[in-house]
């Protein structure tokens, strides 16, 4: 087989076309919930933490000169990031909950057993007759 159907028969499997929009639809998720934690949750947070804004926290590790601009560590733009990291685990996790619970309840619903073959019902039948003699 060569290289070119190999690649074609991996791509086209049912799993990695599933994998394939599942990345697509988290990376758009994942812009939605950076949105919310920029623009919705941290402006409330900051206000009430007396009109601080989360983005601007900085520690200066070397000033600015006329030659090259400030190097700084921006943690507070990592502290965005974190909870936007958070807000997608736990909805991640809200979703493989409920559907680890629809498995289950699938799981769960017993099957109805098997009719006996033509064979155990001979047998049955031979039994019961031997019995009543």
């Amino acid at each position: 087989m060569g290289m070119a159907q190999e690649f074609k028969a991996f791509a086209m499997r049912g799993n990695v076309v599933d994998m394939a929009v599942g990345i697509i639809i988290g990376g758009a998720f994942g812009k939605i919930v950076s949105s919310f934690v920029g623009d919705v949750l941290m402006p409330p947070i900051g206000m009430l933490l007396g009109g601080v804004d989360f983005s601007s926290f900085a520690v200066t590790l070397q000033a600015a000169t006329a030659d090259a601009e400030a190097v700084t560590l921006n943690y507070g733009v990592f502290i965005n990031t974190v909870l936007d990291f958070l807000i997608v685990a736990f909805a991640i996790f809200m979703v493989i909950k409920l559907m680890n619970a629809a498995k289950k309840k699938e799981e769960a619903a017993p099957a109805a057993p098997p009719a006996p073959s033509n064979q155990e019902v001979l047998l049955t039948e031979i039994r019961d007759a031997l019995r009543s003699r």
